[in-house]
């Protein structure tokens, strides 16, 4: 008898029905962010140009490495319960830094007056990124939660929703901050 696709993801199907709603939220909100950037490209390059994108770089850096760290966690749960611990425990912090150095960006903007009322690019850099943030948040809470009872189809699970936070940085980060 052959396996399904489905049978072969890792942690449950309402893991990935939420994993795959949540992909098309973020969709949706970057389709109206392009749109929108294609009515006013010149406001949209000078609000662009008023981020920091070394610290949006830096972020990725350590958004995917946290990533890697959660890949390796969910190679180790069912195996080793102290290096599962670590690696949730790794990418956790990492979590916590990406939250840290997104905060100093949404310092640096409300010290210049720039709020999401400032114009349409402010509005969708701090939607997209705020929603993306409380991701992150509920990610650093299923770590905890993982590092507390670190059950193999839980930790791959978690490792699979933090994938797709991942991913959507990795989308966030270029279209926001780079993509002219």
């Amino acid at each position: 008898m052959s396996k399904h696709v489905i049978d072969e993801l890792p942690g449950e199907l309402m893991i990935w029905v939420l994993i795959v709603s949540e992909l098309l939220v973020f969709g949706a909100g970057l389709l109206v962010f392009l749109a929108l950037r294609a009515q006013n490209p010149e406001l949209f390059a000078n609000s662009q140009d008023t981020l920091n994108r070394t610290l949006g770089a830096i972020n990725t850096i350590v958004l995917v490495t946290s990533g890697y760290l959660a890949a390796m966690a969910s190679r180790y749960a069912g195996v080793s319960t102290g290096k599962t611990r670590l690696y949730l425990g790794g990418a956790a912090l990492l979590g916590i830094l990406f939250l840290w150095i997104k905060s100093l960006e949404y310092i640096a903007k409300s010290q210049h007056g720039i709020s999401i009322e400032t114009n349409d690019f402010f509005m969708f850099y701090y939607l997209l990124t705020g929603f993306h943030a409380m991701h992150v948040i509920a990610g650093i809470v299923i770590f905890a939660l993982l590092i507390w009872k670190p059950g193999k189809a839980a930790v791959e699970a978690g490792a699979s929703f933090w994938h797709m936070v991942d991913l959507v940085w990795v989308l966030l980060f270029p279209v926001i901050y780079l993509l002219r």
